[in-house]
């Protein structure tokens, strides 16, 4: 029997094209994981260096662009005449915990150690000033310049999806304004599989990630070791977690799952606030907050030109690589929860929210870690530079009140942060990988739990290479290619938006 126009239906080159992306990525690192990492490195330290300005340039052209959408008239401009489906409440949780998961946690305690260890601008290690930059670079990091590589996409895709009601959620359709029928052929073909490639690579980060806050938290409550054995055992977990939330669908399964992760992570943040040091923490984070918004544009332009150091390639370089290859996944998945509410709604709502939310873990995790580091009460600098991040904050949790319990809250909202963001993306791969998807339509359940299962794929091998570079060079590797989808994006923005608005 012929499927109806309006039933979803495979798309089948974009769907075997990214299983054999996925197959050829991890074959050669499974066969040669000595050569693998050796070439990973290599790789990153060629592309931070060489093409790192491109990033800069990139993410202060975006949060520019955005900024003039939304104080324009164009921001007034609805997805859609219907009312939004989901509180405010439901759509802030499901689009921030779409693009944070646990990769927040992982870094909110123990981002600072490295700033202050090699804090930018050629100051001296371990200074006061060291400290000030330190506590305020993780906001930067994970604030409005980088949601905003996430909320450009979910406008493309949103002026497609509901102004220009075209029937998918495919990146190349939101190019079609500039592109024209060349989204149906090949120029098109190459975008959709470019949106595979950054979402696979940049998942498989944030998926070991939260894999190794789970294992850390886990073994510091049950004594068991933390190896390579039990996060392929936490992978497989979170690939159930996310398989089940995604066969369960938006409303019962993503949406259940997101609101439970915001709900913890408040009360998680909120407790180690009052059982803390609360002043200090207060004070610290009052402190860093006016030293962001007083160094805000030095932050956002600063590209170290004589080299004074490689912070601006290891950190700032790779975050902004980070948030644009994720920027397409994130921008689906909002853009389809995000009907009825307006351009200038959805990104002040990325871009405050999301910023707000990751500034909150980096104020009260991370000045709690500072705090203990100072008081001498815990090694958090020696934790983190000789084990990992996860082994420190599951350290932080054992000098709380009832520390053991808050170990296994720690592991469960890691866990949990995991699953919500990548039942997301395998929603989202399954519906750039889906013809014919209406508004109130969804992929089929069996493309989205295969989905699901593969993205456990990936993380597994980068977890047996081990190392913080291996998973950024993922990002960035992942994220150039997009460079000139953004472009496209940008334009087909601002042509479909100055056509309707003349309707």
């Amino acid at each position: 029997m012929q499927l109806k126009q309006s039933e979803p239906s495979l798309d089948r080159f974009i769907f075997f094209s990214g299983c054999g992306l996925l197959f050829s990525v991890v074959t050669p690192i499974i066969l040669f994981p000595e050569a693998a990492a050796k070439t990973i490195n290599q790789i990153f330290d060629f592309l931070t260096t060489e093409l790192g300005i491109l990033y800069v340039i990139a993410a202060i052209s975006t949060l520019t662009i955005l900024m003039v959408l939304a104080i324009g008239p164009l921001g007034k401009i609805r997805f859609g005449q219907s009312p939004p489906p989901y509180s405010r409440f439901s759509w802030i949780a499901m689009l921030f915990c779409c693009g944070i998961g646990a990769s927040l946690i992982y870094w909110g305690a123990a981002e600072w150690v490295f700033y202050y260890e090699s804090p930018p601008f050629g100051i001296a290690p371990r200074s006061e000033d060291a400290v000030l930059w330190a506590s305020t670079y993780g906001m930067f990091h994970w604030g409005p310049a980088g949601w905003a590589l996430y909320c450009l996409p979910a406008i493309a895709i949103g002026c497609s999806y509901h102004i220009r009601q075209r029937p998918s959620l495919k990146l190349s359709d939101a190019c079609e304004p500039v592109l024209g029928y060349r989204s149906e052929r090949w120029p098109g073909r190459i975008i959709d599989i470019l949106f595979i490639i950054g979402l696979i690579g940049t998942a498989s980060t944030g998926l070991a990630l939260g894999t190794s806050v789970v294992a850390s938290a886990s073994t510091r409550a049950t004594g068991l070791e933390d190896g390579f054995t039990m996060q392929v055992v936490i992978v497989a977990l979170a690939t159930f977690t996310i398989a089940y939330s995604v066969y369960r669908g938006l409303d019962k399964g993503i949406k259940v799952l997101s609101i439970v992760n915001a709900v913890m992570a408040l009360i998680l943040i909120t407790f180690v606030l009052l059982a803390g040091p609360t002043r200090f923490i207060l004070e610290m984070g009052v402190m860093s907050i006016g030293h962001l918004l007083q160094n805000f544009i030095k932050m956002t332009t600063w590209t170290d030109p004589q080299q004074q150091s490689n912070f601006v390639e290891s950190w700032t370089v790779f975050y902004w690589a980070w948030w644009l290859a994720l920027g397409p996944f994130v921008g689906m998945f909002v853009c389809k929860i995000s009907a009825g509410r307006t351009i200038r709604e959805v990104i002040f709502g990325m871009l405050g929210w999301g910023s707000l939310g990751c500034a909150m873990f980096f104020i009260v995790l991370g000045n709690y870690a500072y705090f203990l580091e100072t008081s001498e009460s815990l090694p958090v600098i020696k934790e983190t530079l000789e084990v990992s991040p996860s082994a420190a904050i599951a350290s932080m949790m054992t000098t709380l009140p009832m520390g053991t319990f808050w170990l296994i809250f720690l592991a469960a909202i890691g866990l949990i942060s995991t699953a919500t963001t990548y039942d997301s993306a395998s929603y989202t791969l399954a519906a750039g990988a889906t013809r014919n998807l209406t508004e109130h339509a969804h992929p089929d359940r069996w493309h989205r739990v295969f989905w699901a299962l593969a993205l456990g794929i990936l993380p597994t091998c980068l977890l047996y290479l081990g190392g913080i570079r291996v998973l950024q060079t993922a990002s960035v590797v992942a994220s150039i290619p997009l460079l000139g989808v953004y472009i496209l994006m940008a334009l087909s923005i601002f042509k479909t938006l100055n056509a309707h608005a003349e309707i």
